[in-house]
């Protein structure tokens, strides 16, 4: 009777240790797609029209803003102020906007005051994307938002947001995290916002809401004020060079956040008492009084950006 068995008795080759852990990492990339839901294809499109670049379809957009805008118009009667500071960075370079967050609805109205002439790149913490069985995912990646995990250094995001930036987009961000007094999760400053325009090589354009506040609070009727957006002075990180480096981004964050309160306000940045809106993060009104950050002209930023 031969030896001859059923199994097969040739060694088997192993692979180098480099090529199975390249295997490995490609095979958890298989998996991580294969769950990922359909409209995550997007999160990696620009919005706008980039040259050699597919951009994310974008008649739903359309529609919807165009819908929107017209309800906007017709119930808030909203205006946009120093639009022609935006309108002089669209086209020449990629810019963080940054503003004070109120109500659900002031990203609405950011949202119309960017478009046109741009398709805005808001920042939203990915938990938002699984509402109403994964429809708001689709509607939010269509619309070219760009997902956040929250509490988490997103390193994801943070590359998608700074490589939109380099492609001439703009990126939204709400420092704050959370809408001021309408939860218990008290709103801290971080840098990231200066983070990504680093990163992005971009300035920060600051802005705000106005009323939108008044339109629905607690335990009263809805009610239709008259709604204002206005756009700040561009800030460069590079002006945050007198701060020591690990303060530099948090530094800068806070100031254009103090251009946003005083925009809200109608007062002088000086006026605003950010200690008070920001009592869990540092106080840099000594080191700004003491260096005074210049403020750029939109136009002539652009038109050097040019040069």
């Amino acid at each position: 009777m031969s030896g001859e068995g059923s199994g097969d008795s040739r060694p088997v080759e192993s692979k180098p240790p480099s090529e199975a852990s390249s295997n490995g990492e490609e095979s958890r990339a298989g998996e991580r797609a294969a769950k990922a839901p359909g409209y995550a294809r997007y999160f990696d499109l620009p919005m706008n029209d980039v040259p050699g670049k597919r951009h994310i379809p974008r008649g739903f957009a359309i529609c919807a803003v165009a819908i929107v805008r017209l309800i906007a118009k017709c119930l808030f009667r909203y205006k946009v102020d120093g639009k022609e500071k935006l309108e002089a960075l669209a086209g020449k370079t990629g810019f963080v906007v940054v503003g004070n967050h109120t109500s659900f609805l002031d990203v609405v109205f950011m949202f119309l005051s960017i478009h046109p002439p741009l398709w805005p790149r808001f920042i939203a913490r990915s938990t938002l994307f699984e509402k109403a069985g994964g429809i708001l995912g689709w509607a939010f990646a269509l619309l070219g938002v760009i997902p956040i995990k929250r509490d988490s250094a997103d390193r994801t995001c943070i590359k998608r947001a700074a490589r939109f930036l380099k492609d001439k987009e703009p990126v939204v961000i709400m420092p704050e995290g959370t809408r001021r007094g309408k939860s218990n999760i008290e709103p801290t400053l971080h840098g990231g916002a200066a983070l990504i325009a680093r990163m992005g090589k971009a300035p920060i354009l600051p802005m705000t809401v106005r009323e939108v506040d008044k339109i629905k609070q607690k335990g009263q009727r809805i009610r239709f004020p008259k709604v204002t957006v206005e756009f700040g002075d561009p800030v460069l990180l590079s002006d945050f060079g007198f701060l020591p480096k690990e303060e530099r981004l948090e530094g800068c964050t806070w100031y254009a956040m103090r251009e946003c309160f005083a925009l809200s306000r109608r007062c002088k940045p000086s006026e605003v008492d950010m200690r008070a809106l920001f009592p869990e993060s540092e106080d840099f009104s000594a080191a700004f009084e003491e260096h005074p950050i210049p403020v750029h002209d939109a136009a002539q930023l652009a038109a050097s950006l040019e040069g």
